[in-house]
């Protein structure tokens, strides 16, 4: 069976896209059935609101049929509307538009000017306006068969209209206030100059003198109104500040207002006050206000030591919350260390000494692990300002794993997922230490009863839509660092003060509330962002995001205990000062069986007894000495006698809290405790054939950090 479509009725011609959705639409499912059975009436008044460029709407039938133009479909918004009834399609607007559509369905045309009516059009509410009118169309028989609306949408003609209102009605009641003002301006202002707390004066750019001052300035400052006006201003200002105030003269001699300048001025007292200034210039006069400020300067200096000691105090809070897990691993680790002497020493008693080599590196591997973890504990903990650097994300997670993984607790199952190719960011990485343990010691305490943390790097491109949803982030490349948790999570309460300073959900005295906020600043001063998404039941996800640094970093050192240490035959007279027994013991026989002399201490006083009879061609100390006397400063003090003494001070501490980042002299250098005995022998070696090179006038090479 052939399908033939029939052409589209002639009354439809012209009507443009809507003309062929009606002439497609299955009218025979409508009151009104088949289009080829609609009535003359319909056909001529659909036929012209198809033609009219202007947005016309026809009803037809008791059901109010609907029917539109091309020009009417904006209107419509995300609606459907042909051949729906008109109350489906305008069903929020019915209370308004109904009683106007039946009036005119009975007969009677109306029109309506600037009309509110409540739309839903776009999936949301609103409140628009129209100018319309409604009229009957008569059917064949001379009955009203539906009604003609054309209309017109006003919405912004009546915003405008009303802003328009709103703001002459606003300059009314300035105009009433200005002349208000003006009446009174001559009283108020000599009132307003006698009663100010604020410094009131007026100068002369050309003189350099103060032509009138308040009484708040003498208040202020001490000085009478004769005395202020009978000298220079530059007379009161702090000699450190004239060279500034001089230069801030030539912007206000070139019209430039100045606001919030603050500058020391002298009291009559002899002391000086901080002092914050608006300056506005008219000619050679210059007009200002000022306000002492010397208090809110204390108070900020107050409030920034404070903050630096809760910082310290929190990642202190931190370190502790990680002791018990790091005794029983160091308990771990002695127990391997002691277990393989205890089975070399029986071994030897045995005579059997075939695998003394392997249990020899099994210790010296635990021995290792442990120098790590104390080396990271200890930058960890050490205190010091915001240093940004380039820095290896992936290399500084990794890192920090074991301590993670310390701090989480054998419950708890820590996974990392590093992006390949990370790229660089520029940061303070002990910052960034500080802000991820801590997200992790939060995780960690989301769930009491175990569960899984999740740390995971990636690169991220923004755009600038994406940026501003981040808030004041810039569009951009960015590295981000997520910590992801499936504990308890947060309601939105609670995630929207997460990172408000002192906010906590935890019990007295289990923290400080300031976790969350130093990340977020931390994010911040390294111009990124940090973002909360966590729901209650499900878990909290972090985001860090900083920004990619172009400068790649160098790949890091590698970590091995290099080749096994060998005899050797060198010469050269070595002093070694400890106070651990041991410690110097193995240091003096390493270095004999090297071919040095070897002098040994066990402080400053007896190795300065030594010296007396001795010429050492180098110094090997402990920093940490007792007895009165450390090893920088026996450094210090030998190097009195020989300047160009080559000094390797050893240490169990982070250098920086040790040397205060303080720059090391020539042929003077450090090496962190624990230490393979290798890395003693080289750095002896380097550092006395640069000695060598210093005594025979040798060029020395560059001082170490």
């Amino acid at each position: 069976m052939k399908t033939t479509v029939s052409p589209s009725p002639t009354f439809l011609t012209g009507g443009g896209q809507t003309a062929a959705r009606i002439a497609a639409h299955d009218w025979r499912a409508t009151p009104l059935g088949p289009i080829e059975d609609w009535p003359a009436a319909l056909r001529t008044a659909l036929g012209l609101a198809l033609n009219s460029r202007f947005p016309t709407f026809l009803c037809w039938g008791a059901d109010l049929i609907s029917f539109h133009n091309d020009a009417y479909a904006p209107l419509l918004g995300d609606k459907a509307a042909l051949g729906l009834p008109f109350r489906t399609v305008w069903c929020e607007a019915w209370d308004t538009v109904g009683p106007i559509a039946m009036k005119a369905y009975a007969g009677e045309a109306t029109w309506h000017e600037d009309t509110p009516v409540p739309m839903a059009r776009h999936g949301y509410p609103e409140q628009a306006w129209f100018t319309f009118s409604y009229s009957p169309v008569r059917d064949d028989d001379g009955t009203v068969g539906g009604i003609l609306c054309t209309v017109v949408e006003t919405t912004d003609k009546v915003r405008a209209l009303a802003a328009l209102r709103q703001k002459d009605e606003t300059l009314r009641r300035l105009n009433e206030a200005l002349t208000h003002q003006v009446a009174s301006h001559a009283s108020d202002r000599e009132r307003l100059w006698r009663i100010s707390p604020d410094v009131m004066c007026a100068a002369s750019l050309a003189t350099g003198r103060f032509l009138t001052v308040n009484p708040a300035f003498s208040a202020s400052f001490g000085w009478s109104f004769d005395e202020a006006t009978s000298r220079p201003f530059m007379d009161m200002v702090y000699p450190e500040d004239r060279d500034d105030v001089l230069e801030k003269m030539h912007v206000l001699a070139g019209g430039m207002p100045l606001v919030g300048y603050e500058v020391r001025l002298l009291h009559k007292d002899g002391s000086y006050r901080w002092v914050a200034w608006t300056i506005s210039p008219e000619g050679e006069l210059l007009y200002g206000v000022a306000r002492d400020v010397t208090a809110e300067k204390h108070q900020a200096d107050a409030l920034r030591q404070a903050e630096e000691a809760l910082r310290q105090s929190q990642k202190m809070e931190a370190v502790g919350q990680l002791t018990g897990g790091l005794a029983h691993d160091f308990n771990n680790m002695l127990a391997g260390v002691t277990g393989h002497l205890e089975l070399m020493k029986l071994r030897l008693r045995m005579g059997q000494t075939g695998d003394l080599t392997t249990r020899i590196d099994a210790a010296l591997g635990v021995t290792q692990r442990a120098a790590a973890l104390t080396h990271r504990l200890l930058a960890f903990s050490r205190r010091q300002a915001l240093d940004p650097k380039p820095t290896s994300v992936n290399a500084l997670v990794m890192s920090m794993t074991d301590l993670i993984e310390r701090a989480a607790g054998p419950s708890i199952a820590v996974r990392t997922r590093l992006a390949a190719a990370l790229w660089t960011t520029l940061c303070d990485p002990n910052q960034l230490e500080s802000a991820l343990l801590n997200l992790a010691n939060n995780a960690r305490d989301a769930m009491p009863e175990g569960g899984l943390l999740v740390i995971e790097t990636e690169n991220v491109t923004l755009s600038a839509a994406q940026a501003r949803r981040h808030g004041d982030l810039r569009p951009g490349e960015y590295v981000q660092v997520s910590v992801r948790d499936n504990g308890a999570g947060m309601p939105p309460d609670v995630v929207a003060r997460a990172f408000d300073p002192f906010f906590t959900t935890k019990p007295m005295g289990q923290g400080t509330g300031l976790g969350l906020s130093m990340v977020y600043g931390f994010a911040h001063q390294s111009g990124g962002n940090v973002r909360i998404e966590s729901r209650p039941g499900q878990g909290t996800e972090v985001r860090l995001l900083l920004p990619r640094h172009l400068v790649e970093t160098p790949p890091a050192e590698s970590a091995d205990v290099g080749p096994p240490l060998e005899a050797g035959s060198r010469k050269g007279v070595v002093m070694v000062v400890d106070d651990e027994a041991d410690i110097r013991a193995v240091m003096s026989e390493v270095l004999e069986l090297q071919g040095y002399t070897v002098l040994v201490a066990c402080d400053a006083p007896q190795a300065l007894r030594l010296l007396k009879d001795a010429r050492p061609d180098m110094l090997v100390t402990d920093v940490g000495l007792p007895n009165g006397m450390n090893g920088r400063q026996l450094a210090d003090h030998v190097r009195v006698q020989w300047p160009q003494l080559p000094v390797l001070m050893v240490t169990g501490y982070a250098e920086s809290t040790v040397m205060k980042n303080e720059k090391l002299p020539a042929q003077m250098e450090i090496l962190t405790k624990p230490f393979a005995m290798n890395a003693l022998v080289d750095k002896v070696g380097s550092m006395l054939s640069q000695g060598l090179g210093t005594e025979t006038g040798a060029e020395t090479g560059a001082e170490a950090a």
